[in-house]
């Protein structure tokens, strides 16, 4: 197979309307204002999806099947900037109704949002999936590009707090979670790197399959340093709150 790794005549003057994207984006954008437009932490929400935008209509986003190191940046942005950024958002009394709250439940298990989570950075980027989609172009646009994020916002959802409320498990569960997220992250992308031959049955360069891979190596440890340095934040203020209701309490 011949490299799809190609040279553009002004890479960001690349850009594209992936209304297949953008549509549910702007849809979901709506019935949140609709909704919950009031919610003191709506700049958390918005920003997630400026986010996707940034990287789903930009160079970045019309070069992901054709730049193994634009589709990591889209990658680490979806799960470690856009998921997290709408958990952040979301109101703390938001909670699917009807059939699909069995299903949210279930997704949003620490466990299994863990494993979910690990299992998509690691199933698409070091096993044949990766040349599997990037040979159906609507694969990547209709089911991996979604489930990145989707994906993300159920792992975060457990562990980040929201409008100040607790999170569903504890702050030490939490952070150690985090933590150890680390670990599938920057190993894909160090493996990715310190391959000495296409991974991709050569559809990058070399060069460009390693910039991917550092990209991802590196940044994933900068990104998961904020979340928990956030997350210990959170603890601290958390454990403030509950020594101000004590001395409430006794006083």
């Amino acid at each position: 197979m011949e490299a799809m790794h190609h040279e553009v005549n002004n890479f960001w003057l690349d850009w594209q309307i992936a209304p297949e994207l953008l549509i549910p984006l702007i849809l979901i954008t709506y019935l949140y204002r609709r909704n919950f437009g009031g919610n003191q932490n709506a700049k958390y929400f918005y920003a997630g999806i400026f986010s996707a935008i940034a990287v789903i209509q930009t160079p970045i986003g019309a070069n992901a099947m054709n730049f193994f190191w634009c589709h990591m940046v889209q990658h680490m942005v979806l799960m470690m900037l856009t998921g997290p950024l709408l958990v952040m958002g979301t109101p703390s009394g938001f909670f699917p109704s009807g059939s699909i709250k069995k299903v949210f439940e279930l997704l949003i298990n620490p466990w299994l949002s863990w494993f979910l989570y690990a299992g998509l950075m690691i199933g698409v980027h070091l096993t044949p999936i990766h040349s599997f989609i990037m040979n159906y172009g609507w694969l990547h646009s209709y089911v991996e590009v979604p489930l990145y994020f989707l994906i993300a916002y159920c792992f975060y959802f457990s562990i980040l707090e929201r409008d100040g409320v607790a999170r569903r498990m504890s702050p030490a569960i939490a952070i150690f979670s985090l933590f150890f997220m680390m670990v599938p992250e920057t190993l894909t992308g160090f493996f990715i790197y310190v391959s000495p031959g296409s991974v991709y049955e050569n559809m990058y360069t070399l060069n460009d399959q390693r910039r991917g891979g550092s990209l991802m190596w590196a940044g994933s440890m900068i990104l998961d340093a904020i979340w928990i340095s956030i997350a210990v934040s959170h603890w601290i203020k958390s454990e403030e709150r509950k020594a101000l209701e004590l001395d409430a309490e006794n006083g």
